[in-house]
């Protein structure tokens, strides 16, 4: 924590921020398409299970 001595003697802390990571768009939307489409998959293949169990 770094700490400034002000005017009239007054100290002032600061925090230590955390360093700022950088998540770009393009990494985000491809994960959630990639979910979509393993979600869309086993859907199907659920389906398809059910109806051969059923018949």
């Amino acid at each position: 924590m770094s700490v400034t001595e002000e005017s009239g003697g007054r100290l002032n802390a600061f925090a230590k921020e955390p360093k700022i990571e950088v998540i770009s768009k393009e990494a985000s939307s491809s994960n959630n398409f990639r979910l979509l489409i393993f979600a869309g998959f086993m859907l199907v293949i659920g389906l398809i299970a059910y109806g051969v169990f059923m018949s």
